[in-house]
């Protein structure tokens, strides 16, 4: 059914037999949610459906949408401000528990539900936030983001620092560096769109801070013998506070295996890694003219029980690409323990990484 169609028969259920009508729509016709609202403006009192939408076929009605929907746009008050403000951090747990991400353009909650891109945008948004922002993100729990790309301006770098909480102030001179280092990287490949807290990196070392770790050198091993199961072996050495740490890990590919490598080297000194998780593993070809020597762009989602986060690296060798991606991720996740002080987190997910 479509929406008027809902409301039609749900308003004549109810004209005859009184309040005692029900909604439980599925999304087959893509309407799951919009039908339900029309239900609920028809009479209807009881509502039923699904965090982020699970459910056979095409889903249930999804109540990360209905809630806030009923609440914030038709003034119904379902739950309590302090449930609603946990609502992205619940649609995040259960879709952890269920291994179904929900989708990053899901309203409210996803993590592009509030994300903003470069130049008339972010400026018509620094001046008047409710232009491109229908709510307050912190009232479902979620928060604002800027994106960059090689179209970006200085008022974008400005914005987007302010986001993670790092203020440039009038240093103009830092903020032309890095919106110039942004578009020189993004000619090599880069791309700062989904990878927000590479940027965060880059700012964080134009500003003179040093990385906790520095890569030495590292050695990946892919063996195969008389038809055998293939071994990936790989071996890091890096630098923490002056001193060289030489580890070995195997994995079920190379870059698993540099990522149990440098979880080995990087955990005894930094116990936040042993919170962090591999979520998602992209690989992209930025020139198919070279074939299998093309550059590739690699991204990597990683994150905690707290948050997600997505790095990227660039090279015209995937485990390049793929290592400087990974060390990113992993030097994010030490930035961020240090910024709030954080310590271990025993509910966290055992970390996975197989790439």
């Amino acid at each position: 059914m479509l929406p008027d169609h809902i409301e039609r028969v749900v308003g004549e259920v109810v004209g005859r037999f009184g309040a005692v009508a029900g909604i439980h729509c599925h999304d087959d016709s893509g309407c799951a949610v919009a039908n339900t609202l029309a239900a609920v403006r028809a009479g209807a009192i009881q509502v039923q459906g699904c965090v982020n939408g699970y459910g056979e076929r095409t889903g249930n009605a999804n109540l990360c949408t209905l809630i806030p929907d009923l609440q914030l746009k038709m003034g119904m008050p379902v739950i309590s401000e302090d449930q609603l403000r946990r609502l992205t951090v619940i649609a995040r747990d259960v879709a952890e528990i269920a291994n179904v991400a929900p989708p990053h353009s899901a309203p409210y909650i996803g993590t592009s539900a509030f994300t903003h891109k470069g130049g008339q945008h972010v400026d018509a948004m620094a001046k008047a936030i409710y232009t491109y922002q229908h709510i307050d993100p912190e009232v479902v729990g979620n928060h604002r983001q800027t994106v960059v790309s090689e179209l970006s301006g200085r008022a974008t770098v400005l914005t987007k620092a302010a986001d993670f909480g790092v203020d440039l102030g009038d240093d103009q001179a830092l903020v032309r560096r890095v919106a110039e280092q942004v578009k020189q990287l993004e000619h090599r490949g880069y791309s700062f769109e989904g990878a927000e807290a590479s940027f965060e990196l880059l700012v964080h070392r134009a500003r003179g801070h040093q990385p906790p770790f520095t890569l030495i050198d590292c050695i990946t091993l892919n063996e195969q013998r008389e038809g055998r199961a293939m071994v990936c072996e790989a071996t890091v050495k890096v630098q923490i506070d002056g001193e060289a740490v030489h580890t070995a890990g195997e994995g079920n590919g190379p870059v698993n295996a540099l990522d149990a490598a440098l979880r080995k080297a990087l955990t005894p000194a930094f116990p936040a890694i042993g919170e962090t998780q591999l979520f998602d593993y992209k690989v992209r070809v930025l020139d198919g003219k070279d074939g299998t020597a093309a550059g590739v762009r690699v991204l990597i989602e990683s994150g905690d029980h707290r948050r997600r986060w997505s790095t990227v690296g660039c090279s015209t060798n995937v485990i390049e690409a793929s290592w400087i991606a990974l060390a990113d991720a992993y030097e994010f996740a030490i930035v961020e323990c240090r910024r709030h002080g954080g310590g271990a987190h025993p509910e966290t997910a055992e970390p996975a990484g197989h790439s």
